[in-house]
């Protein structure tokens, strides 16, 4: 598995390439602008998903143009925050990037415990509400992409609408639950490690 990193958009989200060695077939994860150079880096490849992490604007404003590039490519986001791709309002856009959205319909709406699979790649859905209602971390391997809800040292904002804190909480801390010292691909900023996080993010170890 091969994962690159690209900072795009209007807040500098993360937009992940994470291709599978095996059969070469390749998921966009998030995808905050569809930029020449992002459609460079992807040239030759067959791009088979666009996942989303959630549906604020800063991780979907790319989207639609990436689906044109790469019409087969199939969206998939949590069916909780699927609105957000047709809704200025729920995705936050109006405030981020007014009137700048380009609504477009998922293909697939996603739920705890799904399974999308790339090649010999399986991307675990677990469902983390807290930033959003449909908030969800990708989890391959040892890997986590976990969007907004876990960042190096911190989580993901809770005071937009349909935010909740308490949700947050109990989502990092099943995140700090499972086994191993997975790398953590977050949607902004720098990589880190579960135990790192385990060891020192002040909201994992909130109550204890």
């Amino acid at each position: 598995m091969t994962v690159e990193t690209m900072v795009l958009g209007p807040v500098s989200a993360n937009t992940y390439i994470v291709t599978d060695d095996v059969s070469v077939e390749t998921a966009i994860v998030d995808c905050g602008e569809c930029t020449p150079e992002l459609l460079d880096r992807l040239n030759g490849k067959n791009v088979k998903y666009i996942l989303l992490t959630h549906g604020h604007a800063d991780h979907i404003l790319g989207v639609y143009d990436l689906k044109q590039a790469f019409p087969e490519a199939k969206i998939v986001i949590h069916k909780k925050d699927a609105d957000c791709l047709t809704n200025e309002m729920m995705s936050i856009a109006f405030s981020i990037a007014p009137h700048t959205q380009k609504n477009i319909e998922p293909d697939i709406t996603v739920g705890e415990g799904d399974v999308i699979s790339l090649g010999s790649l399986d991307f675990n859905v677990m469902h983390t509400p807290g930033h959003s209602e449909g908030s969800v971390c990708y989890l391959i391997d040892d890997l986590i992409f976990s969007g907004d809800t876990l960042f190096f040292g911190s989580v993901g904002r809770t005071d937009f609408e349909y935010g909740n804190y308490d949700d947050i909480i109990k989502s990092v801390k099943r995140l700090a639950a499972l086994e191993g010292n997975r790398k953590v691909f977050p949607g902004h900023g720098m990589l880190t490690t579960l135990e790192r996080e385990r060891k020192n993010n002040v909201y994992i170890n909130e109550g204890k």
